[in-house]
């Protein structure tokens, strides 16, 4: 089975697919309450926990840090590479094996997800999700938008498929 990774601040997406590529778990872990830094950590440390108790995951995919933004965002870019980075070796430690990482663009291109010119990625993400995917649910405010946390799923999502992918082309390879 595979996990795929969101990994932020904020919110934490996660997504654990079967052998044929469909959902067994799509949610979300949310941090936005927790101000302490560690504790965050200790929160999704303890949803990994619970996703390893249930699942057998073989393989970890997480998406990129973003590595470049503007002089303002640097803090925060900061904090988003550090809790990444103590993530992926919680996974390391907890599901015996490397994480393999995707960039956002690489993981849309392999899912078929093309983003128009001046359209937001994540919402075109999310929009394909919704359209393409059986069995994703969607909780929307009474103002008709996501509830916060399901673009994070979506995102998830598309990194935990495009891993399922690229594990089946490599299959194909040794075949």
């Amino acid at each position: 089975m595979i996990l795929g990774l969101d990994i932020s601040t904020s919110i934490t997406g996660y997504t654990v697919l079967d052998y044929e590529g469909n959902i067994l778990a799509c949610d979300h872990i949310d941090l936005r309450k927790e101000k302490d830094f560690f504790k965050k950590i200790q929160i999704v440390n303890s949803q990994l926990e619970a996703i390893n108790d249930e699942y057998e995951i073989e393989q970890v995919y997480v998406e990129e840090s973003l590595q470049s933004f503007n002089r303002a965002a640097g803090k925060s870019l900061s904090i988003l590479s550090k809790i990444n980075g103590i993530v992926s070796w919680l996974c390391y430690n907890m599901f015996y094996g490397e994480p393999k990482y995707f960039g956002a663009r690489s993981a849309r291109k392999l899912c078929g997800i093309t983003i128009p010119r001046g359209s937001k990625a994540k919402m075109v993400t999310f929009q394909f999700v919704i359209d393409n995917v059986p069995g994703f649910e969607v909780q929307y405010t009474r103002h008709g938008n996501p509830k916060a946390g399901y673009t994070d799923r979506s995102d998830s999502y598309v990194i935990a498929k495009a891993g399922w992918i690229r594990e089946r082309e490599e299959a194909k390879d040794t075949d």
